[in-house]
């Protein structure tokens, strides 16, 4: 397919060795498609492939690094899937696990779906007007990946209070709490990632990725069965989408809730 990723909200652009990969899908605020998720895999398995490429930078448009899923199911022109693709889809644990370095660069509001591709990028560079949320609850959705990659992110007792809340935080707090690395005013979000991607390339290869798989070791269980029999099964997960797309709480709120 070459530079196409097959997704209509996703563009790749090349600087040198460097790939970008930039979410734009800015009339759905970045919110990713199926064929979105399966891109960046296509991205990401792009720049391990050629020899012209050393490094991916994923980054979005706008106030908008990414929200998650596209909630209300919709599509965009030139989206292509592979046939019967399942779970597959999910690109977080292959952006984890690729040879080449990749940097998020972090330009907006991040949540969900998108706040794990920042995680599982080797280097999270986030602009300072960045806002960050963990909202799968609010949907019924029970993600295995945060329950597995927060805790090693943040400890447990931090992993509690961001998913069981599902409140917002700025980048300041992403920082020291460990869920990104590095904070960078807005206007230098760009060269900052860029040296991050310069830096982390100055490492041996072969020794880089032997120290990414001890420390993805550190991950615990990716319970996938949980989570996908949720979604198949559970009332939870229709009720959550359905109230999210009708703007109102969904019906396990308390109705006497203070405040």
């Amino acid at each position: 397919m070459g530079d196409d990723l097959g997704a209509g909200g996703l563009r790749f652009e090349r600087e040198g060795p460097i790939g970008w990969c930039i979410i734009d899908r800015p009339a759905a605020r970045n919110a990713f498609t199926p064929a979105m998720y399966y891109g960046l895999k296509r991205a990401v398995r792009l720049v391990n492939s050629d020899p012209d490429l050393a490094a991916l930078i994923i980054t979005g448009v706008d106030d908008v690094f990414a929200p998650g899923g596209d909630l209300g199911g919709r599509a965009e022109p030139g989206d292509n899937l592979p046939d019967d693709i399942g779970h597959d889809i999910l690109p977080f644990l292959t952006i984890r696990d690729s040879r080449a370095p990749v940097i998020a660069a972090v330009n907006g509001i991040c949540q969900a779906g998108g706040l794990l591709v920042a995680m599982m990028s080797d280097i999270a560079v986030a602009s300072d007007r960045a806002t960050f949320r963990v909202p799968e609850l609010l949907r019924g959705i029970p993600d295995a990946t945060f329950a597995a990659a927060l805790p090693a992110h943040v400890g447990v007792a931090v992993a509690r209070d961001l998913m069981l809340s599902a409140r917002r935080f700025d980048a300041a707090e992403a920082q020291r709490l460990g869920v990104i690395s590095r904070v960078v005013p807005h206007e230098d979000l760009r060269e900052a990632a860029l040296t991050a991607a310069r830096e982390v390339l100055q490492t041996s290869p072969v020794a880089r990725a032997q120290v990414k798989r001890m420390l993805n070791e550190r991950y615990g269980l990716f319970d996938y069965e949980t989570m996908l029999g949720a979604l198949e099964t559970s009332p939870e997960p229709r009720e959550g989408m359905r109230a999210f797309m009708e703007k109102r709480r969904p019906n396990w709120i308390p109705e006497n809730l203070p405040g």
